[in-house]
């Protein structure tokens, strides 16, 4: 647990960097991003699972393309939802985007709890295509799960409360169930793929904020919820009974403050964690032990979320403090020695 001194500092930071995001997209960077993605690759800055990295594609910072979570398709392309211009958009392998939805913006004096404008949060793609995503706006009409089927139009299946911030989504297709984490309320709710009320599935106190921002990326991993918390810098395990419900809460690591989303690399529970203010990613293995392997000086700006395909990590930064270069990265992932 961080101090209250340092709590509420690293509170005013992320609260700024909100404020500068939103100035940014309706002003225009000094500076502006390329246009076009780059196949040159950059040095790893460290040695460990991550190198061979290159630019999947730059983003438009004045046009609010902040990628706030990552899905990848079969093609090779991959799906983001942009924070705060309320969009969903496909990126493809050559860095163009194509924006597939923008959700409908909220009632006049609407607040988003937290972080006071619109927020679109997680993302997660079934097998057919249809997309999930979660989106925040502090009105009750709004708040909740939505879905978008190939070609459709978005809708939302479940209303989530507008006091909360749903953020980390992950689903669990053979069940039929969607999970989605709470960032204010500090729950994990439950939610069938077709829609209707959702359950709070856990509310464990592991879950709450201690400042700011409490349960925020959410993985579906071997029988079990993974949660990361970032005020308490915590990996959570929630394992699903055989009955659905939540076990106890296991704490897997912890440490790492500021922690946004994380993917697991495919090799047993070892994770790769976006640590956002930091400018970093790091190697978290199984019994806890976590190292930087990506920092600022490979490209990220304010990473925050992945998605790991084979060998390869993509990982989605949206520049809320540096306010320069929101971009995609690809890393091609190597077993640690």
């Amino acid at each position: 647990m961080t101090s209250r001194t340092t709590t509420r500092t690293r509170t005013a930071l992320l609260a700024t960097a909100v404020a500068a995001v939103l100035a940014v997209t309706a002003t225009g960077p000094a500076t502006a991003a390329p246009a076009s993605a780059s196949a040159t690759p950059v040095s790893a800055s460290t040695a460990g699972p991550a190198a061979h990295v290159r630019f999947f594609a730059h983003l438009d910072v004045s046009g609010g393309q902040r990628p706030e979570n990552i899905t990848l398709e079969p093609g090779g392309s991959a799906v983001v939802t942009f924070a705060y211009n309320r969009q969903v958009a496909r990126i493809t392998p050559d860095g163009r985007v194509h924006v597939l939805a923008t959700l409908p913006a909220p009632p006049a004096g609407s607040v988003t709890p937290a972080l006071t404008s619109p927020f679109l949060g997680g993302i997660a793609r079934a097998h057919d295509g249809t997309l999930y995503f979660l989106y925040a706006t502090g009105s009750s009409d709004l708040t909740g799960l939505w879905r978008l089927r190939p070609g459709g139009t978005p809708q939302r299946i479940a209303a989530l409360p507008a006091t909360g911030l749903p953020n980390g989504l992950g689903l669990d297709e053979h069940a039929g169930v969607l999970y989605a984490a709470d960032s204010v309320l500090g729950t994990v709710w439950r939610v069938p793929v077709t829609g209707g009320a959702p359950t709070a599935w856990s509310t464990a106190p592991e879950l709450a904020a201690d400042g700011f921002l409490g349960a925020n990326g959410l993985k579906i991993h071997h029988g079990a919820v993974w949660v990361s918390n970032l005020d308490r810098g915590t990996v959570l395990r929630i394992p699903v009974t055989r009955h659905g419900t939540a076990g106890d809460v296991q704490t897997r690591a912890t440490g790492l403050v500021d922690i946004d989303d994380f993917a697991f690399t495919g090799r047993g529970d070892t994770l790769l964690a976006a640590i956002n203010k930091d400018n970093e990613v790091a190697r978290v293995e199984p019994g806890g032990r976590h190292t930087v392997v990506l920092t600022a000086a490979d490209g990220l700006q304010g990473p925050t979320s992945l998605a790991v395909r084979g060998t390869t990590a993509y990982v989605a930064s949206a520049a809320y403090f540096t306010n320069d270069d929101p971009n995609l990265l690809a890393a091609r992932i190597v077993p640690a020695e």
